[in-house]
């Protein structure tokens, strides 16, 4: 018979939080091993007044946080745990999370000992205890990076090599979120699908994260015309946003790309795809957008 060693723990894999510059606003990404879990929390978390939302994307559980702290009025089956703190300082952020029976349960065990996790304190939780703990975590930015047209008619596949890449440069200093297909206007010179890639990573050293990235980008991608592009920064700008969607309406000019003049972009490789590879930007994990494939009327 196997033996389990904390049969009445549940340890999540990896929680990270990334902060925008001001601090105002912090997107809590918690990796989960146990579904049934990490659907019971975004069903009782969002009713926290700290959360402004909580979305599920792959195995993550994604919430919108402002900075605070409140008391919660936990009840039992209907608001048993929750989100009572968030601080954002120069290179940390702490979240409490509060909860009674197995909620504090994995407010406080589960959570503990999460990679990522750079201290906490926790209460003693289990049975009908009410629990609390909070945890520190790195202050880590969002990188974006877009890429395009780097296979040939012959070989290669773009989506698979930035998944690879991507995976490749992680390391705890930059955790690899996401990844999106964006499916753009299918103009007459694409290789087959006309699709680009956006990675998303959340990270302490940005820089490094790009030069690594461009490195094995430069390595391995099988075309001359090779574009990538890097957005770092929480939410792409309403500007890029447009150009995006008017990427996938429809054909652009490469030189479109030179207006834009959001601070937060950078282009790392100016080869043709350039064009794929900045509309990428703002559609990560917003994949049912990214899959549409637009007429051009609409």
């Amino acid at each position: 018979m196997a033996n389990i060693s904390d049969p009445y723990v549940i340890r999540y894999p990896q929680i990270v939080a990334v902060a925008d510059e001001a601090g105002s606003t912090v997107e809590l990404v918690e990796f989960f091993d146990c579904i049934g879990g990490a659907m019971w929390t975004q069903h009782h978390y969002v009713k926290s007044p700290l959360v402004g939302s909580v979305r599920c994307v792959g195995s993550t559980t994604r919430f919108l946080l402002r900075p605070g702290t409140v008391d919660l009025a936990l009840e039992g089956s209907r608001f048993p745990a929750g989100i009572s703190g968030v601080a954002v300082t120069g290179n940390e952020i702490a979240v409490t999370y509060i909860g009674m029976g197995g909620g504090g349960v994995g407010a406080t065990s589960c959570r503990a000992a999460a990679r990522g996790v750079l201290r906490e304190q926790c209460d003693p939780s289990g049975g009908g205890k009410v629990a609390a703990a909070t945890l520190w975590l790195p202050r880590r930015k969002r990188v974006l990076i877009g890429v395009d047209d780097t296979d040939t008619a012959e070989e290669g596949a773009t989506w698979t090599l930035v998944h690879n890449i991507a995976r490749a440069v992680e390391d705890e200093q930059s955790v690899y979120l996401s990844h999106t297909i964006v499916q753009l206007f299918p103009v007459a010179y694409r290789t087959k699908n006309c699709v680009s890639l956006v990675a998303e990573f959340a990270t302490t050293e940005p820089d490094r994260l790009i030069g690594r990235f461009r490195e094995l980008l430069q390595k391995y991608t099988l075309s001359q015309k090779t574009g990538m592009a890097v957005y770092t920064g929480f939410s792409p700008s309403a500007e890029l946003v447009e150009y995006a969607r008017s990427v996938k309406r429809g054909e652009v000019a490469p030189d479109c790309v030179q207006n834009l003049r959001d601070p937060s972009l950078r282009i790392i490789m100016n080869g043709r795809g350039i064009t794929g590879a900045v509309a990428a930007l703002p559609f990560f994990t917003r994949y049912e957008e990214a899959l549409e494939l637009c007429s051009g009327k609409s």
